[in-house]
């Protein structure tokens, strides 16, 4: 039991790292689409300037989207696993991040 602990320990911290970027990766692919909106906006550029670029950058968003979509649903089914292997009452993890994460240097803050 000890080895099967130690071992979803192990895959928790993966799953976790691998929620935290892709949430990261996230907001800055939506900073970058805002950046080249307000940019062409602020150059006085016609909509089709850029255009191209937008819709590539627009898809990468989606795509990171899809990402966070899908490793929800890997934790909901490691959830499952989980208690198939005898592990039920194994918690990991906080339930909210430490504010020190939150307040990562950008210009989005965290307010109580």
């Amino acid at each position: 039991m000890k080895d099967r602990r130690n071992a979803a320990l192990k895959v928790a911290e993966s799953l976790f790292a691998a929620e935290r970027a892709i949430d990261l990766a996230l907001a800055r692919a939506a900073e970058l689409n805002g950046s080249m909106v307000e940019a062409r906006s602020e150059a006085k550029l016609s909509a089709v300037v850029g255009q191209d670029a937008f819709e590539v950058s627009a898809a990468a968003f989606a795509a990171l989207a899809r990402a966070r979509c899908d490793i929800v649903e890997t934790h909901r089914r490691l959830d499952e696993t989980k208690i198939q292997i005898g592990l039920r009452t194994l918690a990991v993890g906080e339930t909210k991040p430490p504010l020190a994460e939150l307040d990562n240097g950008s210009h989005l803050r965290s307010v109580a």
